[in-house]
């Protein structure tokens, strides 16, 4: 069941389990620059089936993107100056965060129970959300994304959330030897990490990338 009608601090879809099932856990989707809750909600269709007892929260970016009519951001990517897309950024954990208690306190969720993923845009802030937590999420897992900020990211690490990170090796929007830089980061700093390369594949989704996730989520989100 699909219900968009929830009011939080962030427009959104969730997408329920059948059968009425209780919430015990929860997949927060975040959609890439200029995209929304709709275009990413379609990922979730493929996984809801196969996860029981779980709600999909995917919620809309809470600025308006200037490049699509239709679209969200979670930070200006128009901007030149690193200072101003990294105050951008920690603007948009303030709100996810803010999102992601009123998600925890309606559902009787911890931290534990919620794995955060996102594509593009998206996957960079799942990133910043898991390893800046004092308590770990559950898992991260990310498409097509990199690290916005490794200094900045550094100095802020509080929890090692563990991480799937998922890249096309066509990619021509974030080249693939982003997810290798994050590999190395994460490596460096004991970060339980797993990737996944796709071959011919650009700056999407595919099906295989959708089975390698839900394939990971199974085994964590228990």
């Amino acid at each position: 069941m699909i219900n968009n009608k929830e009011k939080y601090s962030l427009e959104s879809i969730l997408i329920f389990p059948d059968k009425n099932e209780k919430i015990k856990k929860a997949i927060i989707l975040m959609h890439g620059y200029g995209g929304n809750a709709e275009d990413i909600s379609l990922l979730s269709l493929n996984w809801k089936r196969y996860l029981k007892n779980t709600l999909i929260i995917c919620p809309n970016g809470h600025e308006k993107c200037s490049i699509s009519p239709s679209g969200y951001q979670w930070f200006d990517l128009t901007r030149d100056d690193p200072k101003e897309i990294l105050r951008s950024v920690l603007i948009a954990e303030d709100k996810i965060n803010k999102f992601l208690s009123e998600i925890k306190n309606k559902f009787n969720l911890n931290n534990l129970d919620i794995c955060l993923s996102g594509f593009s845009q998206g996957c960079m802030m799942a990133i910043n959300l898991g390893l800046t937590s004092a308590e770990k999420y559950n898992c991260i897992v990310g498409f097509s994304g990199k690290i916005i900020d490794e200094d900045d990211l550094d100095k802020r690490i509080k929890s090692k959330t563990k991480i799937l990170l998922i890249h096309g090796d066509m990619d021509e929007v974030v080249p693939i030897n982003y997810m290798l830089k994050g590999k190395d980061f994460m490596l460096r700093r004991k970060i339980d990490i797993e990737t996944k390369i796709i071959e011919n594949c650009g700056h999407n989704i595919p099906l295989t990338a959708s089975s390698i996730a839900l394939s990971y989520i199974q085994k964590y989100l228990k």
